[in-house]
C-alpha cells in the first residue's frame, strides 16, 4: 500500500511539473504575439480600432491579443496574417523553411 501511495505521489508531482511548463511556453507563444501585433500594426501606422474593424472583431478583442490576454483562435490568426499581409510563420517569429 505504501509504494502504490509513493507512487501516486510522484505522478501527481510530474503531472503538476508538466502543467507548469506547458503553461510557461504557452504563455510564451501569447506574448510573442501579442509584442509582433503591436509591432507590425506601429509599422502601418493603423490604430487598434482600425485593425479590429479589419479583422472584424471589436477593439477590444484585438487589445486582448495584443496584451495576450486571449489567445486568437486559428481563423483569427489566419486573418491576422492577411490584413497584415504576412504569413503565418512570420507572425509566430519562425524563420523561413528553405
Amino acid at each position: 500500500m505504501y509504494m502504490i501511495c509513493t507512487f501516486l505521489t510522484i505522478v501527481v508531482h510530474i503531472l503538476y511539473y508538466v502543467n507548469i511548463i506547458t503553461n510557461y511556453y504557452k504563455s510564451e507563444i501569447v506574448i510573442n504575439i501579442g509584442n509582433k501585433l503591436k509591432e507590425l500594426r506601429a509599422a502601418e501606422g493603423w490604430t487598434q480600432a482600425e485593425v479590429a474593424e479589419r479583422i472584424n472583431t471589436s477593439r477590444v478583442n484585438y487589445t486582448r491579443y495584443e496584451t495576450g490576454k486571449v489567445r486568437p483562435d486559428y481563423e483569427m490568426l489566419i486573418a491576422l496574417a492577411d490584413v497584415f499581409e504576412i504569413s503565418l510563420d512570420e507572425l509566430f517569429d519562425r524563420p523561413g523553411k528553405l
